[in-house]
């Protein structure tokens, strides 16, 4: 069984029990944002979790090593060129000792999971894309999420999936989902989708306590965090955006894992690169309440 390779501060934090947060580093690649905006991201999102009082854990395939924590030396590796690594194409990464490959929300939460991290951030997650019947793409974030007995903390799912599809697969794998100081499923960059979730908590002492009992019966649990009011952009201007993204894929013939970058590449365009701050100001909310949670968690356990 491979191993997987500590930073000195995340070995040092799980050692003295302290609250640690697994961040995924697809968002920092060639993959997520563009040069200088994903170096941004990893600064703002680093100091977020260390400034709640927990401890970043960036994930990462390294030389073909699985990464808890990326020292700083390490950086400019992640903020390059990678190569997409979800949690099926783990085993190639090592195998194969890929020089950089980018976790997904899918292979973080399995990382995290054997790493013994219990809470993730990420900015939004995968779920069903339109017309899912007949193409079958529904991400494995969603299985993931179910799967291991970490909480994912994100802005909900990314904009242009189907959102209402995405909550009623959550349901069927009977992921609960929470609504962090809101009565409705964010949507990425917008504060909400106007879909009711069913559960709202307002305190990171609550999601922790709620997570704790969680885990005793197995399975992950998501929270919904709205992007901050400041950055949020119109659902209106996301809908036709995304729209002409989705057509534009179609088009092309763009399908599977190509999807999600080709779209939120579309989307940008369409938005004059509006998307970019808004993308920092999640990542960076995002962060913050994971940290806050962890270190609620920690208190508990």
């Amino acid at each position: 069984m491979s191993s997987i390779i500590f930073s000195a501060a995340v070995a040092d934090a799980m050692n003295s029990e302290r609250p640690v947060v697994a961040l995924e580093s697809t968002i920092f690649s060639n993959l997520g944002l563009p040069s200088p905006a994903n170096e941004e991201a990893l600064t703002r999102t680093i100091a977020a979790v260390s400034n709640a009082g927990a401890i970043p854990a960036v994930t990462a395939v390294i030389d073909g090593n699985v990464r808890v924590g990326l020292d700083e030396d390490m950086h400019d590796r992640i903020l390059g060129e990678a190569v997409k690594t979800a949690e099926r194409d783990l085993a190639a990464a090592v195998a194969n000792r890929w020089p950089v490959g980018a976790t997904t929300v899918s292979a973080s939460l399995a990382i995290a999971a054997r790493a013994g991290i219990r809470v993730f951030a990420t900015g939004g997650i995968g779920g069903v894309h339109h017309g899912s019947a007949e193409t079958g793409d529904v991400s494995a974030d969603l299985g993931a999420i179910a799967r291991y007995g970490v909480l994912t903390v994100s802005a909900g799912a990314k904009a242009f999936l189907d959102i209402p599809g995405t909550l009623e697969h959550l349901e069927m794998l009977s992921v609960p989902v929470i609504g962090y100081q809101t009565d409705e499923f964010p949507m990425f960059y917008a504060r909400s989708s106007g879909l009711p979730v069913p559960l709202r908590l307002d305190r990171p002492e609550a999601v922790a306590a709620f997570i704790k009992e969680r885990f005793e019966w197995g399975g992950g649990a998501l929270v919904g965090v709205p992007i901050p009011e400041a950055e949020a952009l119109s659902s209106a201007e996301i809908q036709d955006a995304m729209s002409g993204a989705l057509s534009e894929a179609v088009r092309r013939g763009v399908v599977g894992a190509a999807v999600t970058p080709f779209v939120l590449g579309q989307i940008s365009e369409a938005l004059d690169g509006d998307n970019i701050p808004a993308n920092l100001a999640l990542s960076e909310n995002n962060a913050r309440v994971a940290a806050e949670v962890a270190v609620a968690f920690a208190a508990l356990s």
